[in-house]
């Protein structure tokens, strides 16, 4: 886990799953995706916090600082919330 968790992987795998399998749709709880969703905001509010903070934000340091995320997670991240106006 050198490289921490990385979203975009994450997400990818987890709508896959729910593609390839109708019995996996049908027994998905709501209360799973829900936290996938509270999970993602709280990193979402923690690189908006860092790059005020910081001033200015890179995948690099930000996948080696305090959230613990892959490189293409956080680049994930930051262009998420670039194209959304947050930061």
């Amino acid at each position: 886990m050198d490289e921490g968790v990385d979203p975009t992987a994450m997400c990818r795998s987890l709508v896959e799953k729910f593609n390839q399998s109708e019995q996996l749709r049908s027994v998905a709880h709501p209360e799973i995706l829900v936290l996938f969703e509270d999970w993602l905001e709280e990193l979402e509010n923690e690189t908006v916090t860092i790059a005020k903070r910081r001033g200015s934000l890179a995948p690099r340091d930000l996948s080696r600082g305090e959230l613990g995320l892959s490189e293409s997670g956080a680049m994930f991240l930051i262009t998420k919330l670039k194209r959304e106006g947050k930061i």
